[in-house]
């Protein structure tokens, strides 16, 4: 399968900037499977488009402020090194770091890459400083660096101190401090996520007490979002582009909860991609069970994937040639999404992740 069968032209002005008003806010497209039907409505009107007894399912993950600003040592030059992933926590062996509490390994994307060499020193925060030296480079602007620091009790609290919003890169503003709070969702409980499960982003107490009194269960699973779920598709066949590894978890409390409704014939209605992702990667790697544990996934749900878990997605508008549009094309069907689209982008809708969002049942 051609990697441009998954395109569409996207007006830049439509690309949003900024959250909408307050979480439940934002306009919600509503397609029908079945007949092919497209109504309009607000996300506030979530609870009328679902079923009494469906199950809402949500990614509590936390996104932690991975984006750090720093300059070179010994040169001061700008540096800027969005963290993706933990790759290792070291016993101290470097001497200058000997009062630290902890040594991290991280790989990161690291700009200007050609002046971060390997054995390059970085230095982030003012007066309290996060240490780093680059030990390996490696593809596509990626570096593995080690992260130290005397000033706080460990990496993680000077990483949540000075560091940024990790915004997508098509959002074209410096993060505030208003995007702490709003690139977050209010059943973030895990800190663990590089990017926000966005379609959550939508959903507030108002929301939640609607669901609720109109007979509509919640249950909460895990996935750390990672690179791999927003990386570029850099092949031309679907087929050969591959997902990195991310790690989720699902409490017994929520596999109990999955299993009741999908044993009683209520819906399952999964909040987002990465929800999707983690409940069809559990049930297959368990012949179709969703049982409680910890784990990680690689999968890629593209046209052609049977879906065995999820009945219904809420879910954002996403870029051209993504791996995300393609699992929502999975979902509901490659045409019938790509002219859901056209309708979104023909009705001035609000795209990616603070846009607006599209409920596919």
């Amino acid at each position: 399968m051609d990697v441009r069968e998954f395109d569409f032209d996207l007006p830049p002005e439509l690309i949003a900037q900024e959250p909408a008003a307050d979480r439940s806010a934002a306009r919600l497209l509503h397609l029908d499977r079945a007949s092919g039907r497209i109504t309009h409505a607000r996300v506030a009107d979530l609870p009328q488009r679902l079923e009494r007894g469906d199950l809402v399912v949500v990614n509590d993950t936390r996104v932690f402020p991975a984006r750090l600003l720093g300059r070179r040592v010994p040169s001061g030059g700008a540096v800027e090194c969005p963290l993706v992933r933990r790759e290792a926590i070291e016993s101290v062996a470097d001497p200058s770091a000997a009062t630290s509490s902890s040594t991290e390994v991280w790989e990161a994307l690291m700009h200007p890459g050609q002046k971060l060499k390997p054995g390059g020193r970085v230095e982030f925060g003012q007066g309290k400083i996060l240490h780093g030296e680059v030990l390996e480079r490696r593809f596509f602007g990626r570096r593995l660096i080690r992260l130290w620091t005397r000033d706080w009790p460990g990496v993680d609290a000077a990483v949540d101190a000075i560091g940024h919003v990790p915004l997508p890169p098509y959002i074209k503003r410096a993060d505030t401090a208003e995007d702490r709070d709003r690139y977050q969702t209010v059943f973030a409980r895990t800190r663990g996520s590089i990017a926000a499960p966005t379609a959550g982003l939508h959903f507030g107490p108002p929301i939640l007490e609607a669901l609720a009194a109109r007979g509509i269960g919640r249950a909460e699973i895990t996935l750390h979002v990672g690179y791999g779920t927003f990386q570029p598709v850099r092949v031309d066949r679907v087929e050969d582009h591959h997902l990195e590894v991310e790690h989720y978890e699902v409490s017994p409390a929520a596999g109990k909860s999955i299993e009741s409704a999908r044993g009683e014939g209520r819906r399952i209605v999964a909040v987002g991609t990465t929800t999707t992702r983690t409940l069809e990667a559990v049930a297959r790697d368990n012949g179709g069970a969703i049982v409680a544990g910890a784990g990680a996934t690689d999968l890629f749900i593209y046209p052609g994937f049977r879906f065995q878990v999820v009945d219904a997605l809420l879910t954002n508008f996403h870029l051209p040639q993504s791996s995300l549009l393609m699992l929502v094309s999975a979902f509901a069907g490659r045409e019938l999404v790509l002219t859901a689209y056209h309708t979104a982008v023909a009705e001035r809708y609000r795209f990616y992740s603070y846009g607006d969002a599209m409920l596919i049942t």
